[in-house]
């Protein structure tokens, strides 16, 4: 977890490989989970929908009739009345110009499983979980804990824990529900439980017995999440915190792989390759045989292909988060019986997702249908933001990202080189948020690497920047 002034990094690695990336900054952080009172503003009848403040800017869409397709489980509510004062939780956030959905159905995800304030006596246990034995265990286990009234889905993560694991984690997420019964009397808009913190959010979702360490470079993120108790015991993974001159992702290869999860390109060790592009309705994934074309046996080597990009084209979904209809587009294959085995190849790959990904088949046309589940913008849209020279038709990185990657490379050259000197050269706008406010990083990086960084304006293009190195006489 590499976290700096403006945004939080958070990868997965196994093996030194690269397995997922998620990036917020500061300003765009998710409210997916958040709780708010909030203010109904606008109650749109025909719709069975109210808009409602929230206090983030645009006024969440908030369903309050008898059939949902996301996850009001089919309450009948009663209609709001403008001014009226709702408890909500964000369900989905913020997308261009529509607000974040808001549901009045709470949830509390743990490491273990999520609480369930509103579902009395409901316990489900993830299809994952396949033993018998196991989930009839775990039934009897959280029927026991769970306060009056309440339901709950055990995770993945469930599998093997004991009662008083179980109990430890009801205990926590039951006295966060308790603390919505205040909300009420809060005058709205109003922020009540801030349920979506990234550091928080990675180690709950991340948390699992094949994870060996969490690595995290901020040393109160770090006791936030040692004072959980959690790590560093029996069974448990190691919490470091990294403390090195060197950079985070730098330290663990993990830096040139980030930059590369956005190339268009993406090669296989066949010589063929992808060219991932999302659009607004859906995202497409292109097969081709590239470098491979011409050797051998045609079909077997349009096989072999197609197998190596049902492998990578499930790697790419979960490294980029790509989610909603995805259309993978492989080489033609005239036999049944190969386009039978990609399919195979396609379901045991993505079943190593931890976001739910079905793959739904291939169209006449020969198009593999796919879907994941919407967690959070992907990779592109966390890590770029509209050129304003093209008007929107191209992606540039965006600020945050390019201000982090300046700030590492500067850490870097200051840290494993004999270069004690850096001259930085941009437009005025990317040193000001290179140096933070009142010079707060450039004064800090001077004092920690004993160095000299100067800043220089220069006439380049947005995100573009230069950085000279010198050694001092």
């Amino acid at each position: 977890m590499d976290i700096s002034a403006d945004l939080t990094r958070i990868a997965l690695a196994e093996d030194g490989e690269l397995k997922e990336l998620y990036y917020e900054s500061k300003r765009d952080e998710s409210l997916v989970g958040n709780i708010y009172a909030g203010r109904v503003a606008n109650v749109m009848p025909n719709l069975q929908a109210a808009f409602v403040d929230i206090g983030v800017g645009k006024n969440g869409y908030y369903y309050y009739g008898n059939a949902r397709a996301v996850s009001d489980g089919g309450k009948n509510l009663a209609k709001p009345k403008v001014g009226d004062t709702l408890i909500l939780q964000v369900e989905k956030d913020a997308v261009s110009s529509k607000g974040a959905v808001l549901s009045a159905n709470f949830s509390f995800p743990g490491k273990f499983l999520v609480l369930l304030p509103e579902d009395a006596g409901e316990i489900g246990v993830s299809r994952k979980i396949t033993d018998s034995a196991e989930r009839n265990r775990i039934r009897e286990i959280v029927a026991e804990l769970l306060p009056k009234g309440c339901g709950a889905i055990v995770r993945t993560n469930g599998a093997g824990k004991t009662k008083e694991e179980f109990e430890k984690e009801i205990t926590h997420l039951a006295a966060k529900a308790e603390k919505l019964k205040t909300g009420e009397f809060i005058k709205p808009p109003a922020l009540l439980l801030q349920e979506n913190h990234p550091v928080r959010r990675a180690a709950r979702d991340f948390y699992a017995p094949d994870v060996d360490e969490y690595v995290v470079n901020d040393k109160t993120a770090y006791e936030e999440l040692l004072e959980t108790g959690d790590y560093n015991g029996e069974n448990q993974p190691q919490l470091k915190l990294h403390t090195e001159k060197l950079p985070l992702f730098a330290a663990y290869y993990l830096e040139s792989q980030s930059e590369k999860a956005l190339d268009e390109h993406v090669w296989l060790k066949s010589g063929g390759f992808l060219v991932i592009e999302e659009t607004e309705a859906c995202v497409v994934i292109d097969v081709n045989t590239g470098k491979a074309a011409g050797k051998g046996d045609l079909q077997k080597t349009i096989l072999k292909t197609n197998l190596e990009a049902a492998e990578e084209a499930a790697k790419q979904m979960r490294l980029r988060n790509l989610s909603g209809i995805i259309i993978i587009d492989f080489i033609d294959m005239a036999d049944e019986n190969a386009q039978k085995e990609v399919t195979r190849r396609l379901e045991a790959a993505v079943k190593k997702d931890r976001i739910k990904t079905v793959v739904v088949g291939m169209t006449e046309l020969g198009l593999m249908q796919v879907t994941r589940k919407k967690t959070r913008p992907s990779l592109k849209r966390q890590m770029t933001t509209k050129c304003r020279a093209c008007e929107g038709t191209g992606r540039l990185p965006s600020l945050e990202w390019t201000v982090t990657k300046m700030r590492r490379e500067a850490e870097g050259i200051l840290a494993n080189t004999i270069y004690d000197k850096l001259i930085v050269k941009a437009d005025p706008r990317l040193l000001s948020a290179f140096a933070g406010q009142n010079n707060g990083y450039l004064l800090s990086l001077e004092e920690s690497f004993g160095g000299t960084v100067s800043l220089e304006s220069a006439d380049l293009g947005f995100g573009q920047y230069l950085i000279e190195k010198e050694k001092q006489k």
